[in-house]
Protein backbone atom coordinates (compact mmCIF):
# COMPACT_ATOMS: atom_id res chain seq x y z
CA UNK A 1 0.00 0.00 0.00
CA UNK A 2 1.69 3.45 -1.32
CA UNK A 3 2.36 5.90 1.67
CA UNK A 4 -0.40 8.23 -0.89
CA UNK A 5 -3.30 5.65 -0.22
CA UNK A 6 -2.33 5.27 3.29
CA UNK A 7 -2.69 8.98 4.17
CA UNK A 8 -5.78 8.94 2.64
CA UNK A 9 -7.09 6.06 4.46
CA UNK A 10 -5.64 8.13 7.85
CA UNK A 11 -7.47 11.19 6.35
CA UNK A 12 -10.77 8.92 5.96
CA UNK A 13 -10.65 8.12 9.78
CA UNK A 14 -10.42 10.87 10.86
CA UNK A 15 -13.10 12.48 9.12
CA UNK A 16 -15.57 9.61 9.99
CA UNK A 17 -14.06 10.32 13.84
CA UNK A 18 -14.99 13.93 13.52
CA UNK A 19 -18.71 13.55 12.15
CA UNK A 20 -19.52 10.61 14.81
CA UNK A 21 -17.87 13.25 17.33
CA UNK A 22 -20.20 15.87 15.77
CA UNK A 23 -23.19 13.97 16.11
CA UNK A 24 -22.58 12.73 19.31
CA UNK A 25 -22.22 16.70 20.60
CA UNK A 26 -25.31 17.48 18.48
CA UNK A 27 -27.46 14.83 20.71
CA UNK A 28 -26.25 15.88 24.00
CA UNK A 29 -26.94 19.47 23.17
CA UNK A 30 -30.52 17.96 22.18
CA UNK A 31 -30.77 16.11 25.49
CA UNK A 32 -29.52 19.50 27.29
CA UNK A 33 -32.24 21.18 25.64
CA UNK A 34 -35.44 19.20 25.95
CA UNK A 35 -36.72 19.89 29.45
CA UNK A 36 -36.39 23.69 28.85
CA UNK A 37 -38.54 23.28 25.78
CA UNK A 38 -40.77 20.43 27.72
CA UNK A 39 -41.60 22.34 30.48
CA UNK A 40 -42.40 25.47 27.99
CA UNK A 41 -44.72 23.38 26.23
CA UNK A 42 -46.68 21.88 28.91
CA UNK A 43 -49.67 24.50 28.68
CA UNK A 44 -49.94 24.06 24.70
CA UNK A 45 -48.56 27.28 22.38
CA UNK A 46 -51.75 29.83 22.56
CA UNK A 47 -49.61 31.96 24.80
CA UNK A 48 -47.24 32.67 21.86
CA UNK A 49 -50.04 34.63 20.14
CA UNK A 50 -51.74 37.56 20.80
CA UNK A 51 -55.33 38.18 19.72
CA UNK A 52 -56.46 38.62 16.09
CA UNK A 53 -57.11 41.80 15.22
CA UNK A 54 -59.76 42.81 12.89
CA UNK A 55 -58.06 45.39 10.80
CA UNK A 56 -55.18 45.74 8.42
CA UNK A 57 -52.05 47.22 10.34
CA UNK A 58 -50.70 49.02 6.90
CA UNK A 59 -53.97 50.88 5.90
CA UNK A 60 -56.57 50.17 8.65
CA UNK A 61 -59.30 48.69 6.81
CA UNK A 62 -61.44 46.01 7.93
CA UNK A 63 -61.77 44.20 4.53
CA UNK A 64 -59.63 40.87 5.90
CA UNK A 65 -59.38 37.68 4.32
CA UNK A 66 -57.71 34.21 5.27
CA UNK A 67 -54.66 33.72 2.36
CA UNK A 68 -52.96 31.32 3.83
CA UNK A 69 -52.75 28.48 7.01
CA UNK A 70 -49.79 26.67 7.40
CA UNK A 71 -47.78 25.11 10.23
CA UNK A 72 -43.96 25.56 10.87
CA UNK A 73 -42.41 23.82 8.22
CA UNK A 74 -38.79 24.76 9.04
CA UNK A 75 -38.30 23.66 12.76
CA UNK A 76 -41.32 22.17 13.20
CA UNK A 77 -41.70 23.24 16.26
CA UNK A 78 -45.45 22.95 17.56
CA UNK A 79 -47.99 25.54 16.67
CA UNK A 80 -50.47 26.52 13.89
CA UNK A 81 -50.24 30.01 11.78
CA UNK A 82 -52.20 32.01 9.52
CA UNK A 83 -51.89 35.31 7.09
CA UNK A 84 -54.10 37.12 6.55
CA UNK A 85 -54.53 39.83 3.06
CA UNK A 86 -55.96 43.19 3.00
CA UNK A 87 -58.53 43.49 -0.01
CA UNK A 88 -57.78 47.18 0.12
CA UNK A 89 -54.14 48.14 0.09
CA UNK A 90 -52.91 44.20 -0.62
CA UNK A 91 -50.91 44.07 2.54
CA UNK A 92 -50.47 40.29 3.84
CA UNK A 93 -49.51 39.70 7.48
CA UNK A 94 -49.69 37.09 10.01
CA UNK A 95 -52.57 37.32 12.27
CA UNK A 96 -52.97 36.36 15.32
CA UNK A 97 -49.00 37.35 15.77
CA UNK A 98 -46.61 36.56 17.45
CA UNK A 99 -46.03 37.46 21.19
CA UNK A 100 -42.96 38.54 22.75
CA UNK A 101 -43.18 35.58 23.98
CA UNK A 102 -43.89 33.66 20.97
CA UNK A 103 -41.11 34.98 19.47
CA UNK A 104 -38.69 34.09 21.46
CA UNK A 105 -39.64 30.47 21.14
CA UNK A 106 -39.78 30.58 17.78
CA UNK A 107 -36.66 31.67 17.31
CA UNK A 108 -34.58 30.03 19.84
CA UNK A 109 -31.99 28.10 18.32
CA UNK A 110 -32.90 28.96 14.91
CA UNK A 111 -30.64 31.49 13.83
CA UNK A 112 -28.22 30.99 16.75
CA UNK A 113 -27.76 27.94 19.36
CA UNK A 114 -28.26 24.55 17.69
CA UNK A 115 -29.15 26.50 14.26
CA UNK A 116 -26.22 28.48 14.42
CA UNK A 117 -23.51 26.46 12.58
CA UNK A 118 -26.38 25.98 9.83
CA UNK A 119 -27.32 29.70 9.26
CA UNK A 120 -23.73 30.27 8.95
CA UNK A 121 -23.10 28.08 6.59
CA UNK A 122 -26.07 28.71 4.41
CA UNK A 123 -25.43 32.41 4.52
CA UNK A 124 -21.73 32.99 4.42
CA UNK A 125 -21.66 30.46 1.00
CA UNK A 126 -23.82 33.51 -0.77
CA UNK A 127 -20.64 35.40 -2.17
CA UNK A 128 -22.22 36.69 -5.21
CA UNK A 129 -26.03 37.53 -3.83
CA UNK A 130 -23.99 40.10 -1.30
CA UNK A 131 -22.04 41.08 -4.54
CA UNK A 132 -24.98 42.02 -6.30
CA UNK A 133 -26.36 43.63 -3.74
CA UNK A 134 -23.97 46.17 -2.99
CA UNK A 135 -23.63 46.72 -7.02
CA UNK A 136 -27.58 47.70 -6.62
CA UNK A 137 -25.63 51.02 -4.48
CA UNK A 138 -23.05 51.97 -7.12
CA UNK A 139 -25.10 54.01 -9.74
CA UNK A 140 -26.47 55.83 -6.66
CA UNK A 141 -23.41 56.50 -4.35
CA UNK A 142 -19.85 54.81 -5.64
CA UNK A 143 -18.19 55.84 -2.40
CA UNK A 144 -19.99 55.85 0.99
CA UNK A 145 -17.98 56.62 3.90
CA UNK A 146 -20.25 54.66 6.12
CA UNK A 147 -23.00 51.88 5.78
CA UNK A 148 -25.05 50.31 8.37
CA UNK A 149 -26.56 46.82 7.44
CA UNK A 150 -29.89 46.41 9.65
CA UNK A 151 -30.13 42.78 10.63
CA UNK A 152 -26.84 41.68 9.64
CA UNK A 153 -26.90 38.19 11.75
CA UNK A 154 -23.43 37.21 11.29
CA UNK A 155 -21.85 39.77 9.10
CA UNK A 156 -21.66 37.97 6.02
CA UNK A 157 -22.88 40.66 3.65
CA UNK A 158 -20.54 43.05 5.27
CA UNK A 159 -17.37 40.95 4.33
CA UNK A 160 -18.33 40.71 0.68
CA UNK A 161 -19.08 44.47 0.17
CA UNK A 162 -15.94 45.02 1.84
CA UNK A 163 -14.14 44.16 -1.05
CA UNK A 164 -16.42 45.74 -3.68
CA UNK A 165 -16.17 48.92 -1.92
CA UNK A 166 -12.90 49.08 -0.01
CA UNK A 167 -13.28 52.53 1.43
CA UNK A 168 -16.42 52.12 3.26
CA UNK A 169 -16.82 51.47 6.80
CA UNK A 170 -19.03 48.92 7.33
CA UNK A 171 -21.68 48.47 10.58
CA UNK A 172 -23.80 46.13 11.69
CA UNK A 173 -26.54 46.12 13.52
CA UNK A 174 -28.82 42.73 14.83
CA UNK A 175 -31.02 41.95 17.59
CA UNK A 176 -28.96 38.11 17.99
CA UNK A 177 -25.18 37.51 19.43
CA UNK A 178 -24.49 37.08 15.23
CA UNK A 179 -23.64 41.10 15.51
CA UNK A 180 -21.39 40.52 18.30
CA UNK A 181 -19.99 37.36 16.86
CA UNK A 182 -19.43 39.25 13.44
CA UNK A 183 -17.33 42.35 15.18
CA UNK A 184 -14.99 39.65 16.84
CA UNK A 185 -14.40 37.90 13.12
CA UNK A 186 -14.11 41.14 11.96
CA UNK A 187 -17.04 41.20 9.18
CA UNK A 188 -18.53 44.56 10.91
CA UNK A 189 -16.80 47.69 12.17
CA UNK A 190 -19.13 48.19 14.92
CA UNK A 191 -21.89 46.07 16.46
CA UNK A 192 -25.10 47.09 17.74
CA UNK A 193 -26.84 44.59 19.54
CA UNK A 194 -30.87 45.89 20.27
CA UNK A 195 -33.82 47.15 18.51
CA UNK A 196 -33.53 49.21 15.70
CA UNK A 197 -35.77 51.90 16.29
CA UNK A 198 -34.57 52.24 19.96
CA UNK A 199 -30.96 52.78 18.97
CA UNK A 200 -31.98 54.56 15.96
CA UNK A 201 -31.75 58.11 17.94
CA UNK A 202 -27.82 57.52 18.62
CA UNK A 203 -27.49 56.64 15.32
CA UNK A 204 -29.02 59.82 14.09
CA UNK A 205 -27.94 61.09 10.11
CA UNK A 206 -24.59 59.06 10.54
CA UNK A 207 -24.73 57.00 7.61
CA UNK A 208 -24.38 57.55 3.59
CA UNK A 209 -26.43 54.32 3.39
CA UNK A 210 -28.42 52.14 5.38
CA UNK A 211 -29.42 48.49 4.32
CA UNK A 212 -32.52 46.42 5.11
CA UNK A 213 -31.99 43.28 3.27
CA UNK A 214 -35.25 40.71 4.25
CA UNK A 215 -35.27 42.30 7.65
CA UNK A 216 -38.52 44.05 7.58
CA UNK A 217 -40.56 41.14 7.11
CA UNK A 218 -39.42 40.02 10.92
CA UNK A 219 -40.81 43.39 12.07
CA UNK A 220 -43.67 43.92 14.34
CA UNK A 221 -44.28 46.96 13.23
CA UNK A 222 -42.74 48.26 9.82
CA UNK A 223 -43.10 51.35 9.79
CA UNK A 224 -41.32 52.14 12.77
CA UNK A 225 -38.49 50.58 10.75
CA UNK A 226 -39.06 52.64 8.19
CA UNK A 227 -38.79 55.90 10.55
CA UNK A 228 -35.65 54.44 12.35
CA UNK A 229 -34.11 54.27 8.88
CA UNK A 230 -34.92 58.04 7.92
CA UNK A 231 -33.45 59.19 10.96
CA UNK A 232 -30.21 56.90 10.69
CA UNK A 233 -29.91 58.13 7.17
CA UNK A 234 -27.95 61.30 6.51
CA UNK A 235 -29.77 64.21 4.22
CA UNK A 236 -28.93 62.92 0.62
CA UNK A 237 -28.02 59.46 1.60
CA UNK A 238 -29.53 55.83 0.18
CA UNK A 239 -31.67 53.68 1.99
CA UNK A 240 -30.94 49.37 0.59
CA UNK A 241 -34.44 47.72 0.75
CA UNK A 242 -35.01 44.15 -0.23
CA UNK A 243 -37.81 41.99 1.25
CA UNK A 244 -40.01 39.08 -0.34
CA UNK A 245 -42.78 39.94 -3.06
CA UNK A 246 -46.13 38.76 -1.84
CA UNK A 247 -47.32 39.85 -5.16
CA UNK A 248 -44.83 36.46 -6.77
CA UNK A 249 -47.25 34.17 -8.86
CA UNK A 250 -45.16 31.62 -7.01
CA UNK A 251 -46.73 33.04 -3.44
CA UNK A 252 -49.90 31.71 -4.79
CA UNK A 253 -49.00 28.50 -6.56
CA UNK A 254 -46.43 27.25 -4.26
CA UNK A 255 -49.54 27.92 -1.66
CA UNK A 256 -47.74 27.01 1.97
CA UNK A 257 -44.66 25.41 0.43
CA UNK A 258 -43.44 28.68 -0.70
CA UNK A 259 -40.40 29.25 1.27
CA UNK A 260 -40.65 32.87 1.73
CA UNK A 261 -43.57 32.75 4.03
CA UNK A 262 -41.71 31.07 6.38
CA UNK A 263 -44.06 30.65 9.10
CA UNK A 264 -44.01 32.11 11.76
CA UNK A 265 -40.97 34.26 11.89
CA UNK A 266 -41.81 36.37 8.86
CA UNK A 267 -44.96 39.04 10.03
CA UNK A 268 -45.48 41.27 7.40
CA UNK A 269 -45.45 41.23 3.58
CA UNK A 270 -45.67 44.46 2.12
CA UNK A 271 -46.37 45.10 -2.15
CA UNK A 272 -44.00 47.41 -3.89
CA UNK A 273 -46.79 49.76 -4.48
CA UNK A 274 -47.37 49.94 -1.17
CA UNK A 275 -43.87 50.32 0.69
CA UNK A 276 -42.65 52.98 -2.54
CA UNK A 277 -45.71 55.01 -0.98
CA UNK A 278 -44.81 54.71 2.45
CA UNK A 279 -41.24 55.78 1.47
CA UNK A 280 -42.41 58.86 -0.32
CA UNK A 281 -44.53 60.09 2.54
CA UNK A 282 -41.49 59.90 5.00
CA UNK A 283 -39.37 61.56 3.23
CA UNK A 284 -37.37 59.74 0.42
CA UNK A 285 -37.34 59.49 -3.44
CA UNK A 286 -37.21 56.03 -4.67
CA UNK A 287 -34.49 55.84 -7.50
CA UNK A 288 -34.31 52.21 -8.76
CA UNK A 289 -36.91 49.53 -8.41
CA UNK A 290 -35.38 45.86 -9.35
CA UNK A 291 -37.19 42.63 -9.77
CA UNK A 292 -35.27 40.19 -11.71
CA UNK A 293 -31.89 41.23 -9.71
CA UNK A 294 -33.51 40.57 -6.22
CA UNK A 295 -35.23 37.01 -7.41
CA UNK A 296 -33.11 34.12 -5.60
CA UNK A 297 -33.43 30.64 -7.83
CA UNK A 298 -34.72 28.15 -4.86
CA UNK A 299 -38.41 28.12 -5.08
CA UNK A 300 -38.72 25.34 -6.74
CA UNK A 301 -36.16 22.68 -4.81
CA UNK A 302 -36.95 24.52 -1.50
CA UNK A 303 -41.11 23.99 -2.16
CA UNK A 304 -39.77 20.21 -3.00
CA UNK A 305 -37.65 20.06 0.13
CA UNK A 306 -40.26 21.55 2.54
CA UNK A 307 -42.52 18.97 1.12
CA UNK A 308 -40.48 16.11 1.70
CA UNK A 309 -39.09 17.19 5.01
CA UNK A 310 -42.93 17.51 6.20
CA UNK A 311 -43.59 13.91 5.05
CA UNK A 312 -40.75 12.29 6.24
CA UNK A 313 -40.26 11.48 10.48
CA UNK A 314 -38.79 14.07 12.28
CA UNK A 315 -35.24 14.48 12.96
CA UNK A 316 -34.46 14.64 16.40
CA UNK A 317 -35.11 18.14 18.10
CA UNK A 318 -35.44 19.43 21.77
CA UNK A 319 -39.21 19.98 21.25
CA UNK A 320 -40.24 16.68 20.53
CA UNK A 321 -40.41 14.76 23.90
CA UNK A 322 -38.04 12.25 23.11
CA UNK A 323 -35.70 11.48 20.35
CA UNK A 324 -36.66 9.16 17.18
CA UNK A 325 -36.13 5.37 17.41
CA UNK A 326 -33.65 3.73 14.74
CA UNK A 327 -36.68 2.68 12.43
CA UNK A 328 -37.92 6.06 12.51
CA UNK A 329 -34.72 7.65 11.21
CA UNK A 330 -34.06 5.09 8.62
CA UNK A 331 -37.33 5.89 7.28
CA UNK A 332 -36.39 9.33 7.13
CA UNK A 333 -33.59 8.48 5.46
CA UNK A 334 -34.96 6.61 2.83
CA UNK A 335 -37.57 8.93 1.57
CA UNK A 336 -35.27 11.83 1.35
CA UNK A 337 -33.00 9.73 -0.43
CA UNK A 338 -35.57 8.79 -2.78
CA UNK A 339 -36.90 12.42 -3.19
CA UNK A 340 -32.91 13.43 -4.76
CA UNK A 341 -33.63 13.30 -8.12
CA UNK A 342 -36.84 15.72 -7.66
CA UNK A 343 -34.32 17.99 -6.20
CA UNK A 344 -31.98 17.66 -8.41
CA UNK A 345 -34.78 18.57 -11.15
CA UNK A 346 -36.01 21.32 -9.06
CA UNK A 347 -32.83 23.19 -9.32
CA UNK A 348 -32.20 22.80 -12.74
CA UNK A 349 -35.37 23.95 -13.47
CA UNK A 350 -35.13 26.89 -11.14
CA UNK A 351 -31.35 28.30 -11.89
CA UNK A 352 -31.92 27.39 -15.96
CA UNK A 353 -35.44 27.60 -16.81
CA UNK A 354 -37.03 30.11 -14.61
CA UNK A 355 -33.99 32.39 -13.43
CA UNK A 356 -34.19 34.28 -16.97
CA UNK A 357 -37.60 35.18 -17.39
CA UNK A 358 -38.66 35.49 -13.37
CA UNK A 359 -39.67 39.07 -13.97
CA UNK A 360 -41.20 38.52 -17.23
CA UNK A 361 -43.27 35.61 -15.69
CA UNK A 362 -44.28 37.46 -12.82
CA UNK A 363 -42.05 34.62 -10.55
CA UNK A 364 -39.71 36.92 -8.72
CA UNK A 365 -39.84 36.55 -5.00
CA UNK A 366 -38.07 39.12 -3.93
CA UNK A 367 -38.19 43.36 -4.96
CA UNK A 368 -35.36 45.84 -4.14
CA UNK A 369 -35.89 49.23 -3.56
CA UNK A 370 -33.28 51.97 -3.35
CA UNK A 371 -34.39 55.41 -1.65
CA UNK A 372 -32.66 58.50 -1.41
CA UNK A 373 -33.26 60.43 2.04
CA UNK A 374 -34.31 64.21 0.83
Amino acid sequence: MSDDHSGKSEKTDHGDESEKTDHSDKAARIAALRPAYQADLATGTDRFLAAPRPDCPWCGSARLATRLRTTDLLQHKPGRFALDHCADCGHTFQNPQLTEEGLEFYYRDFYDGLGEQRMSGTFGGRAAMYRARTEAMLPHDPTPKTWLDVGTGHGHFCATARAVLPGTSFDGLDFTDGVELAAREGRVDHAYRGAFPALAPELAARYDVVSMFHYLEHSTDPDRELRAAHAAVRPGGHLLIEVPDPESRYARLLGRWWLPWLQPQHLHFMPVANLRRRLTELGFTVVAEQHAEAHDPVDLLAAVWLALDHAAPREDAPWLPEPPGTLRRATRTALLLAGVPALIAATLLDRFAVRPLSHRLGLSNAYRLVARRE
